[in-house]
């Protein structure tokens, strides 16, 4: 028998070969968790250690999660789709990817849901790239301070309480006060900037509709559609049907479309309606994770979650392209009250607010902009220069006329100058009406806040006030006078003043009064009322 001998420096190349030569040959080490249970939304699944917060994940029936609660044996995961089909065992796969969105030019003018997919049936979507979800807000030296004009058309709005683009304008109220309608026609005031074809002018829209009702929604995509405004509007869709985890994230998604042409050097309008919904969907996912439950069982860090979102919302500095994202968040109030967890929050986080009263819009006047307690903090540095020569006064005599109004409830015998007053007030609030869907170019409602704030409507009976308005702005617009130059040049020159007031006066010679209401300011008749009255009478008017 031959003797085996083994020899190390053999051994060593053999060995050296074989590692120099090998390949591998697919067999990658990949991390694979079980679902411990499942409802309501949540699954808590095992395993998975490597795991990133916000990771997506995907369950073995194709159904995506969004991983949150880190734990240290399982994970908390928000289904992102139909929880019922998940079942207990079922493998979880780690993607490895935060979740995002795609972006693009060719969402406008089509309908999505929070994860970027159609819903219109429209076909698919050619996107440009992705975005994350929870992206970083642009950085105080990345911005610049709000000085360009956002026209909403509505004027009590654009008189009283300017948008500038960069700015977060929240507009708050009770359910069924108008506050979607002010949304919906800021959008439509977008479209002769978007037909101009300038890229400084045109500004893209997007509308983020969680928690609504789905006939709602395509309610508002009708009007948009009507109206011409969808070709450059997005709709991201999360309606009442739509799990919690949907509603919570669809603001971000609509965020992260925006930005993507904010970056890119394009203005853009964004509309949350509404973040109340947004939160209460995020009380319930955070109670469902066994978050621990703060103030109106909302999790601790309610805050951070409208802060984070809103402050995405800029003007970039010219190093960074000059674009801009101006937000529009909604809240809903319960009995007007504005000093509610949510309503103070955002309130504290946005740079002004647009306070929609229930009384004002049963009292038919609409839009219900309180004035009062409505307010733009920087808005005022961006608004066009002859807006701001007509209604610098505006504000305050309507507040003066509120005063005016309670006190004369029980007065018997007001003098002349009380009366002018009254009557002038109350042809302003008349000449701040404005139907729905209808909004003005700035030019027309600076002729109007003139018209108004300078007395020259005191004559005009208070029914035909706005039947005046829009005869007179025929009248300019056929006669092609100064409604050209106060719409180029964005000034209100004293040559133009001396045209609009011959106009005026020329236009109130042929005017002819309804007949209903032809009292003269000055001349009206207070009478006194009884005692018994006054309750009735408290009632019926109202006062501010």
């Amino acid at each position: 028998m031959a003797e085996l001998t083994i020899n190390a420096d053999d051994v060593r190349n053999a060995l050296n070969d074989f590692a120099a030569s090998y390949e591998p040959t697919g067999g990658d080490r990949t991390e694979v968790g079980h679902v411990l249970t499942a409802a309501d939304g949540i699954a808590r699944v095992e395993g998975l250690p490597s795991v990133m917060a916000n990771e997506l994940l995907r369950f073995e029936n194709g159904t995506l999660g969004l991983a949150q609660n880190l734990d240290t044996r399982e994970i908390g995961v928000v289904v992102l789709g139909e929880f019922q089909q998940i079942r207990e065992g079922m493998e979880v796969h780690r993607t490895g990817e935060i979740l995002s969105v795609p972006v693009g030019d060719g969402f406008m003018g089509r309908v999505v849901d929070p994860l970027g997919q159609p819903l219109d049936d429209l076909g698919p979507i050619e996107a440009e790239g992705r975005r994350a979800l929870e992206l970083q807000a642009p950085t105080v030296t990345e911005r610049k301070s709000v000085h360009e004009p956002l026209q909403t058309g509505i004027k009590a709005i654009d008189a009283m309480i300017p948008i500038g683009r960069g700015q977060r304008q929240l507009i708050i109220g009770d359910r069924q006060t108008g506050k979607t309608a002010i949304a919906v026609d800021t959008i439509l005031n977008q479209k002769a900037n978007w037909e101009s074809g300038d890229p400084e002018k045109q500004v893209r829209c997007v509308y983020v509709a969680v928690g609504q009702k789905a006939s709602t929604i395509a309610g508002v995509r009708a009007t948009l559609e009507e109206q011409g405004a969808l070709e450059y509007t997005t709709i991201v869709a999360s309606p009442a049907s739509d799990p919690a985890g949907f509603k919570y994230l669809a603001p971000y998604a609509g965020s992260a479309i925006g930005q993507h042409w904010m970056y890119g050097g394009k203005h853009v309008l964004i509309i949350f309606d509404d973040l109340s919904k947004q939160a209460e969907a995020y009380r319930a996912v955070s109670l469902l994770l066994r978050r621990p439950p703060g103030r109106e069982a909302y999790p601790g860090d309610v805050f951070y979650l409208h802060s984070r979102l809103l402050e995405r919302c800029a003007k970039l500095s010219d190093e960074m392209g000059a674009g801009s994202m101006t937000g529009l968040p909604i809240i809903e109030t319960k009995a007007n009250d504005v000093s509610a967890y949510i309503p103070t929050n955002v309130i504290s986080i946005t740079d002004g607010q647009i306070f929609l009263q229930s009384d004002l819009f049963n009292a038919n006047q609409r839009p219900a902009v309180d004035v009062g307690i409505s307010v733009s903090r920087v808005g005022g540095a961006a608004q066009v220069k002859a807006m701001k020569k007509v209604s610098g006064t505006l504000k305050l005599d309507l507040a003066q006329y509120r005063d005016m109004q309670a006190f004369s409830m029980f007065a018997s015998d007001l003098d002349p100058a009380t009366r002018r007053q009254l009557a002038r007030g109350e042809r302003l609030m008349e000449l701040l009406k404005q139907p729905q869907y209808m909004p003005y170019p700035v030019e027309e409602q600076v002729v109007s806040i003139w018209a108004g704030s300078k007395g020259h409507l005191d004559e005009v009976a208070v029914d035909d006030v706005l039947r005046f308005e829009r005869e007179f702005i025929d009248h300019l617009r056929r006669k092609d006078v100064a409604l050209g130059a106060i719409g180029s040049t964005g000034k209100l020159e004293d040559d133009t003043l001396e045209v609009l007031t011959s106009e005026i006066e020329e236009f109130k010679k042929n005017f002819e009064p309804s007949g209903k209401d032809g009292v003269a300011a000055g001349n009206e008749e207070h009478q006194a009322i009884d005692e018994d009255q006054v309750a009735q009478e408290q009632i019926t008017k109202q006062k501010r």
